[in-house]
């Protein structure tokens, strides 16, 4: 898990990657330090953008990768809950399947500079 630096000129923001370290399809866990407290988070590149959310399903506070900073189905369309099965849709977060459905993941913005990507923490906190 990267714990990434931080951007005095942001924010609060934290470097996370570099907006060309992942490939389509993959993942990469980091810490963010929100409200006082470390939010476990991971961002997806899927279709060629990425999107960053907090780890943890909204069914039950479980963290979501399946495997050690894996979130994808078997075939890349949904991220996937491995407790109870819940899908989500990887560019909104949003639950189409199982227990949480028609909730949400908590959205990490994201924001890109320089070819480096910045985190900042969600609002609401969760």
């Amino acid at each position: 898990m990267s714990s990434g630096t931080r951007d005095p000129e942001s924010d609060g923001g934290l470097r996370v990657l570099a907006a060309g370290d992942l490939a389509d399809g993959t993942s990469a866990k980091f810490l963010l330090p929100c409200g006082g407290r470390q939010l476990e988070c991971f961002v997806v590149r899927h279709e060629g953008r990425l999107h960053a959310f907090v780890n943890e399903c909204r069914h039950v506070p479980m963290t979501m990768d399946w495997v050690e900073n894996q979130f994808f189905t078997e075939d890349g369309a949904y991220l996937l809950c491995p407790t109870h099965g819940a899908l989500y849709v990887p560019d909104t977060g949003e639950c189409v399947a199982g227990p949480a459905c028609g909730k949400s993941l908590f959205r990490v913005p994201l924001v890109e500079r320089d070819g480096e990507v910045f985190a900042l923490c969600p609002d609401p906190l969760p």
